[in-house]
C-alpha cells in the first residue's frame, strides 16, 4: 500500500526501506534532501514539501510521522491536517508524551481525520531486525493498517512460543499489539524506555564493579584483573541475564574494552521522565527506575566507567552519539 513518511532520520530511513522490502510504495519527504534523494535511489518515491507529499498519495491517505517529539511533531500535524481529507489517517511513531496523542486524537477527530501512535522500537537496527511496535487507535483503523505494521514487525523468528497463549492476540508473538485507545500506544512505550533505563543501569554498574576489582586499596589477594569483555561474552551464552543490551554491551567492549572514544555524559530523551510523572500519579513505587534517572542527570557532572558503558549502549542500539563534553 501507500503510505507518506516524514522524517527519514535514524528510524525513518530504515521504516520506509523495510516497508519497500515487504512490497509497500512509501512516499518520503524530510529537510534534509539529501535523505530524501537517498531514498529515491532505493525505490521510494520523493516530495519537495508537505502539498506533494499529499498530491503524491491516494485518498484514503496514510501518513507516518517520524519526528522528535515536541513542537516540531506538532506543527507537522497541525500542517498535514490542513491538508488532508476526511478517512486519512496520520501516524506518529516518534516518542511522544501519550497525552499529546490524546489531544491531537481529538482536534483531528473533529476535522473527521484519524490519528494513531506507535511506540516504534528497534533503533538503528530495525531494518534488519524489525521494530517491535505498540500502537494507540481505533480499533478498525489499526486493523486497516495491519499490512503496515505486520511488514515492520519482526515477525516470530526463533523465538520459543510462550505456553498457554493459545487464544490470545496472534500479533504480540509477531512484536506488534494494539494496546489500546490513542494514548495507550505511546504510554506503554513510555513504560518500555523507562524500564530499559534501569536495565542499562544495571549492566553498567555491574560492569564497573567489575571494572575496579584490582583497586589497589583491596587486599591484594582479593585484587582480580578481570578481562570484562570476555566477561560480557560469557554471559550473553546461557545465562539467566543475556540479552539484546547485553549483546551491545559485548561488542562495545570487545572493540574498546576501555570504553576510551566515550566520556560517560548520558542524555534521557523524556519517556524515563515520564514514566516516573506515571508512577507518582498512580502511586506506584518505581526505585530503580528513579534511580537510573538518576545517575543520568549525575553523569553530566562527573562520569565513571559506568556512565561510557550507558553511552556505548545507547550508540549500540539507537545511534545516540553524546552531547557535552567535546561533543557538539
Amino acid at each position: 500500500m501507500q503510505i507518506g513518511i516524514i522524517g527519514l532520520g535514524r528510524m525513518g530511513g530504515n521504516i520506509a526501506r523495510r516497508l519497500m522490502q515487504h512490497g509497500h510504495q512509501p512516499v518520503v519527504f524530510d529537510r534534509d534532501r539529501a535523505a530524501v534523494a537517498a531514498l529515491a535511489r532505493d525505490g521510494a518515491a520523493s516530495s519537495g514539501g508537505l502539498d506533494e507529499l499529499v498530491g503524491k498519495l491516494s485518498p484514503a491517505r496514510t501518513i507516518w510521522v517520524m519526528l522528535p517529539a515536541g513542537a516540531i511533531t506538532d506543527d507537522t500535524i497541525e500542517a498535514l491536517a490542513d491538508r488532508l481529507q476526511a478517512g486519512d489517517v496520520i501516524i506518529d511513531g516518534g516518542n511522544t508524551f501519550w497525552r499529546d496523542d490524546i489531544r491531537r486524537a481529538e482536534m483531528l477527530r473533529q476535522r473527521q481525520l484519524h490519528y494513531v501512535d506507535v511506540g516504534t522500537s528497534g533503533g538503528v537496527w530495525g531494518l534488519e531486525r524489525g521494530y517491535c511496535m505498540m500502537i494507540g487507535g481505533e480499533k478498525e483503523i489499526v486493523e486497516r493498517l495491519d499490512p503496515v505494521f505486520s511488514a515492520l514487525a519482526p515477525g516470530p523468528g526463533g523465538i520459543a512460543r510462550t505456553p498457554k497463549r493459545d487464544g490470545r492476540d496472534p500479533r504480540a508473538e509477531r512484536g506488534y499489539i494494539h494496546a489500546g485507545p490513542n494514548g495507550a500506544g505511546h504510554f506503554v512505550k513510555m513504560v518500555h524506555n523507562g524500564i530499559e533505563y534501569g536495565l542499562m543501569q544495571a549492566y553498567a554498574e555491574g560492569f564497573d564493579i567489575l571494572k575496579n576489582a584490582a583497586n589497589p586499596a583491596r587486599p591484594e589477594r582479593e585484587q582480580f584483573n578481570l578481562d570484562i569483555a570476555d566477561i560480557a561474552e560469557v554471559w550473553r551464552r546461557g545465562s539467566v541475564i543475556s540479552s539484546w543490551l547485553l549483546d551491545l554491551t559485548a561488542s562495545a567492549l570487545a572493540a574498546d574494552p576501555q570504553l576510551d572514544d566515550f566520556t560517560g555524559v548520558v542524555e534521557d530523551s523524556g519517556e524515563g521522565r515520564w514514566t516516573l510523572l506515571a508512577a507518582i500519579e498512580e502511586a506506584v513505587p518505581a526505585d530503580v527506575l528513579s534511580a537510573a534517572l538518576y545517575a543520568r542527570f549525575r553523569s553530566r557532572r562527573e562520569h565513571t566507567f559506568a556512565e561510557k558503558l550507558l553511552s556505548a549502549m545507547r550508540k549500540g542500539f539507537g545511534g545516540h552519539v553524546e552531547r557535552g563534553a567535546g561533543h557538539p
